[in-house]
């Protein structure tokens, strides 16, 4: 074999370029003939002095003979010939039969070669095919180069999230789904993967829409209940070139960086039905109405709020439209009549128990839970909270009978309000005493006495109020519909932790879009299996399910036939149980891709 460098005469520009391709010679009868093994194309970048190397490496790869003195070429040569000779093999194996067959190999020759992930990844195409989502993307125009690059950020962004960099190099290096999908990842640029984020955002409202119905469709879901709340991520890095990036209130804390805030409107199996993203800075309580109207949300649907959205302005805009509401009251006041309560959980340390207000003036059910579980959790909080409030309250006393400390009386009480700043829920149960000398103005001692404040967290640990205008329902039905709440939570920890959401790198508003409704999609399919897992009763988290599977490869066995010839055998790794187990569950098969045999 050697490489030809040929000179053609582009149609459409009319100029010449020139395109590189593999060649072998053949006889054929009294003649030899040139043959064409592959196309390198036009951007084949080898220089000329490595063009023997290459070729001699990878007639070693399809002969799997080292010769006598093995090659040892550089990282990048050596990816090159492994690419070709994998490309070559999978020509040359098309049509062939997969017929049982017996060969005499030596057994001394055999190696396996090109491992690549398959298991995760054959899950996810069946949830994309599931919701039709390659149909829907052809639909809206995505070309086969598209469609794949499509398909291979979102896979990967269920399986391996990282930035667009690790994400082709895991495609090309890492996984088979290009061995699934028909596709070859090694040719791919990293612009196309950048290019499809912008599509896919381009087309948002209609893929989203799309994804919803097909869920609905495949889950005979119930509509009636609307969950709603919002989490912000946060940016490494200025981002001066986003608009939407502002300081806020970070939920993981990261409140040096500017932030963006995603807004999300889920049905009560937790699939997404609507997403808006809104500035860093963004209010909670304002956001509501515009998505709502936006979603056109069927009027007497149920929505189900938590407290930061919950104001009475937007309560009374639910009421005025015609929607039915349960929130998780804002007001501060505790109280809860344990003999006027029923109990409508009782597993071990789990139990919670729930007090009915028919509240006549308001037409509301005020419904007053103590979760035992909670009070352990909050107990343990102001505990440790006051803990710390004392601890530093007994080291400003001790300190004005040493030398050197703070006994100026106006100085101790301005420490002393500090510390109630920073120990705010436990301050407030404190009564704070500093006598001092009035004449030197010194403070003289400082004294304290503990009182739980009434109808608190501190004198009812553990409560907490919901109220609705669903007056017809009994305890147990509101509660348990509370508390699909927690499901939108465990989403938004899905999509942050388990599918790459934060934090984000890119700069410009459209790649950040991108970057977030991918991981939406992702999730959609994400949900789409574990919701069918777990009517198998499955109840893995997508972490589990990823880890179970992982180590599900492709690989291909290189073995030598007693007449000299190379057999190379690629085929999918046999499934262990724990993953025949999901396989059987989802109803697909436990060995994805097909069986490739090639005699060289």
């Amino acid at each position: 074999m050697y490489i030809r460098c040929t000179t053609i005469k582009s149609k459409q520009a009319g100029e010449p370029y020139k395109t590189y391709r593999l060649v072998e010679t053949e006889r054929v009868g009294a003649k030899v003939k040139q043959r064409i093994v592959l196309n390198l194309g036009r951007h084949f970048e080898v220089p000329q002095a490595q063009w023997g190397l290459l070729v001699n490496r990878i007639g070693d790869l399809l002969s799997a003979k080292q010769g006598l003195f093995p090659l040892a070429l550089e990282a990048d040569l050596e990816v090159l010939a492994q690419r070709y000779a994998a490309q070559i093999l999978a020509l040359r194996s098309q049509g062939e039969s997969e017929a049982h067959s017996f060969e005499p190999i030596a057994v001394d020759t055999l190696e396996l070669l090109r491992p690549r992930r398959v298991g995760v990844e054959h899950l996810a195409l069946h949830a994309i095919s599931q919701l039709r989502l390659e149909d829907k993307l052809c639909e809206l125009g995505f070309n086969r180069h598209q469609l794949a690059a499509a398909l291979g950020t979102i896979v990967a962004r269920m399986t391996h999230p990282a930035s667009e960099l690790a994400t082709l190099q895991w495609l090309q290096q890492c996984s088979g789904l290009g061995e699934l999908i028909d596709y070859d990842f090694s040719g791919m640029g990293l612009d196309r993967l950048y290019q499809v984020s912008d599509q896919l955002w381009k087309h948002r409202k209609a893929l989203e829409a799309h994804c919803y119905q097909q869920e609905l469709s495949l889950f005979q879901m119930d509509e009636t209940v609307t969950l709603y709340d919002l989490t912000n991520t946060f940016f490494e890095g200025a981002a001066k070139e986003n608009t939407q990036a502002k300081r806020g209130r970070s939920k993981e804390k990261r409140s040096d960086c500017p932030l963006v805030t995603l807004g999300l409107v889920l049905n009560g199996d937790g699939f997404p039905r609507k997403s808006e993203l809104f500035a860093g800075n963004a209010s909670e309580p304002v956001t509501l109405q515009q998505m709502l109207q936006d979603l056109q949300a069927a009027v007497g649907s149920l929505v189900v709020l938590d407290a930061g959205i919950a104001t009475e302005d937007n309560i009374d805009w639910l009421k005025a439209n015609g929607y039915r509401y349960l929130v998780v009251s804002r007001r501060k006041q505790r109280c809860f009549d344990a003999d006027a309560a029923v109990t409508i959980k009782d597993a071990a340390d789990q139990q919670v128990r729930v007090q009915r207000v028919d509240n006549k003036a308001t037409g509301e059910v005020e419904l007053y839970c103590h979760s035992a579980m909670r009070e352990e959790k909050e107990r343990a909080m102001i505990n440790q909270a006051s803990e710390r409030f004392e601890v530093n309250l007994q080291a400003l006393a001790d300190g004005l009978a040493k030398k050197g400390t703070v006994k100026r009386y106006d100085k101790v009480c301005e420490r002393i309000g500090r510390l109630k700043e920073k120990y705010a829920q436990a301050a407030q149960h404190y009564h704070i005493t500093v006598t001092h000398d009035k004449s030197s103005g010194i403070a003289t001692e400082i004294t304290w006495n503990k009182h739980h404040k009434p109808n608190s967290k501190a004198s009812h640990p553990g409560v907490y109020c919901l109220r609705t205008n669903q007056t017809d329902w009994d305890e147990a039905t509101l509660w348990h519909t509370y508390t699909m709440l927690t499901d939108l939570e465990a989403v938004f920890r899905s999509l942050k932790s388990e599918l790459g959401l934060r934090p984000i790198y890119h700069r410009k508003t459209d790649r950040v879009n991108g970057h977030i409704f991918i991981t939406l999609l992702a999730y959609h399919l994400v949900q789409t299996l574990r919701k069918q897992l777990k009517q198998k009763n499955i109840h893995d988290s997508w972490k589990t399910i990823r880890a179970k599977m992982e180590n599900q490869q492709r690989i291909t066995a290189v073995m030598q036939r007693a007449d000299g010839k190379t057999i190379h055998l690629r085929k999918t790794t046999h499934a262990e149980p724990h993953q025949k187990e999901i396989f059987s569950a989802l109803g697909i098969a436990a060995q994805p891709g097909t069986t490739q045999k090639t005699i060289v």
